[in-house]
């Protein structure tokens, strides 16, 4: 399967954006979907995750209450709105693809990777 991430962009601190995510090439509806990001100099972090009905979603603590993630599967999109943002949300972000039901989390779970958006938040 194919990701196809966007919707990436320059905000002030406290704004809001809204990723997408569009898949194409397999059964969307296999897959449960994660939301990762990547500052300069640092690791990949997980920021949510959500199960192939959209029925259970999973958050960093780091983004509880402020990120939403979300599926249309008859779309093949996964979303995450993005509000309240900080200036050490900026990363770029990833969305990505897995047929595994635990560890939602790991990156090292998901098979499929989208080519990723930056997010850039200023102070």
């Amino acid at each position: 399967v194919q990701l196809q991430a966007s919707g990436g962009g320059l905000v002030q601190a406290g704004g809001s954006l809204r990723l997408s995510c569009v898949a194409s090439g397999g059964t969307f509806s296999m897959y449960n979907m994660g939301w990762f990001r990547q500052a300069p100099g640092k690791e990949r972090e997980f920021a949510a995750a959500i199960n192939r009905s959209g029925s259970t979603t999973t958050y960093a603590d780091s983004v509880k209450g402020r990120f939403t993630i979300s599926r249309d599967n008859a779309k093949n999109t996964v979303y995450l709105q993005m509000n309240t943002l900080k200036p050490e949300d900026t990363a770029v972000y990833y969305c990505a693809a897995t047929t595994w039901e635990r560890l939602l989390y790991a990156p090292s779970i998901y098979s499929y990777w989208g080519q990723g958006t930056q997010v850039t938040v200023s102070s």
